[in-house]
């Protein structure tokens, strides 16, 4: 037989293939050390990095799984033979040992060896050249048999779960009703945008609801889990990757648990929470600390609240937007225009406390909100110590809440804070300032805090002469 005739057999047996690239060995090593940072709260970036890979890699990893840790084993069951095995092989065999001789090496069944090396070696040419790389990709290829998704296959399941889950709003005469909402960008739903109006179920409630509509149809019946999966991960089918703007919140793709727990909070430092604040605030007989919050209005708008804990008095700080607003377009890790970032936010509170004496700011509790974030900035600047109160623990800071539900008086919710300049936001300040308290038995926070004042100036003077 001819070398071209036997060339043809080889590779009518074994098929065509295409360049086998990098070894999948790797790339599985690589994901599972991705995934297990992602699942211990890293960023995507760092996650990239722990798994040595660049960032557009470990970004588009992510998206493809939609969030969704694919629970990659780290190594193949011992039961197939292994990529560090098949380096072996090639090297053994390159040395002219021959199939029994590497099987007992291996521990392995001589047929075994002798399957390997006619199935998963090079079909450059027909002598069948062994290679490790290529034969472990020849292994992984062979050994893909994805599963089709359920709703692929069942027609009449993947409407019944479409339409619970993006079913149109009719009214009582049958018409469609509702916003048609914005295009499909492949992001998390808009931010204070329209959405399209749909039914909405969830799929814990379309799961749940199967078995009672269809009681003695068991082809009617899937987890709410692969209805997630099926909007998430872009190769499991079924439904369309938009549906998942009708979930609702909204998510393109799942948030890993242990990442929304660490992003939150991050910039609460162990120094920094309400157990390190001193005692002596708790009393609230030593004037000079501070209580902090925003309230928030239209298309981003907010103003900045401080009361001091004593007296009652209160300070409201103007967040003006920032130069380009409306006009730059929002990016990632871009400069916040809004007018209360972080930097913002620091700069503005630091012009209204700084004036003060020294002995009445002593202390700033405030909510858990990341726009002091640069606390460090401002303790350093202002020399006056953050402190943050726990998570869903608004009386904490009871007299900032009570002085917020008073503000909502003059800044009601859903409107446009930034339209008050900072002479009107002051004015109302003065009023609240002269409303007299029952607490103070009947004195306004401002005569309260005037006294105060003279107390500390007197202080000041006594202790520099």
């Amino acid at each position: 037989m001819r070398v071209v005739e036997k060339q043809k057999r080889v590779r009518e047996y074994r098929g065509q293939i295409a360049s086998p690239g990098r070894p999948t060995i790797a790339w599985r090593q690589d994901r599972v050390r991705f995934w297990i940072a992602i699942a211990g709260g890293a960023k995507t970036v760092d996650a990239g990095i722990a798994a040595g890979v660049s960032e557009p890699v470990a970004h588009r990893w992510f998206k493809h799984a939609g969030g969704v840790n694919p629970q990659l084993s780290p190594n193949v069951s011992g039961r197939y033979i292994s990529s560090s095995e098949r380096e072996d092989i090639a090297l053994w065999r390159a040395q002219g040992e021959g199939v029994r001789e590497i099987a007992r090496r291996l521990h392995r069944s001589p047929s075994t060896i002798s399957r390997e090396l006619r199935r998963n070696a090079s079909t450059r040419t027909y002598r069948l050249e062994y290679k490790a790389s290529t034969a472990q990709w020849h292994a992984e290829r062979r050994a893909r048999r994805p599963r089709v998704a359920k709703m692929v296959t069942n027609g009449r399941l993947r409407e019944y779960v479409q339409d619970r889950l993006s079913g149109e709003v009719h009214t009582t005469a049958g018409k469609v009703v509702g916003p048609d909402g914005p295009s499909w960008d492949g992001k998390n739903k808009p931010h204070r945008g329209d959405r399209a109006w749909v039914t909405g179920w969830s799929p814990e409630q379309i799961s749940k609801r199967l078995p009672l509509d269809f009681p003695d149809d068991e082809s009617m019946r899937i987890s709410a889990e692969a209805i997630y999966q099926a909007l998430y991960i872009e190769s499991r089918g079924g439904l369309e990757r938009m549906q998942s703007w009708h979930l609702r919140r909204g998510r393109t793709k799942r948030m890993p648990r242990s990442r929304a727990r660490q992003q939150t909070w991050a910039h609460v430092t162990a120094d920094t929470v309400l157990a390190k604040r001193p005692k002596e605030v708790a009393d609230r007989k030593l004037a000079g600390h501070w209580e902090g919050d925003l309230i928030i209005g239209l298309k981003r708008s907010a103003v900045a609240t401080l009361i001091e804990r004593t007296s009652r008095y209160a300070m409201l700080v103007h967040l003006p937007r920032q130069k380009g607003y409306g006009v730059i377009s929002p990016r990632k890790n871009g400069p916040a225009l809004a007018g209360y970032g972080a930097l913002t936010m620091k700069d503005a509170l630091a012009k209204a406390i700084t004036p003060l004496p020294k002995t009445l700011r002593r202390s700033l509790t405030w909510d858990r909100g990341k726009e002091l974030s640069a606390h460090a900035l401002f303790t350093e600047q202002t020399g006056v110590p953050v402190y943050f109160a726990d998570a869903k623990s608004p009386w904490q800071r009871g007299s900032n809440e009570h002085l917020n539900g008073l503000l909502r008086q003059y800044f009601p919710k859903g409107t446009d804070l930034s339209r008050w300049s900072s002479a009107e936001i002051a004015a109302v300040a003065n009023v609240i300032n002269n409303r007299p308290r029952g607490i103070l038995d009947w004195r306004t926070p401002a005569e309260v805090f005037e006294e105060q004042l003279r107390s500390a100036q007197l202080h000041t003077v006594a202790t520099t002469g």
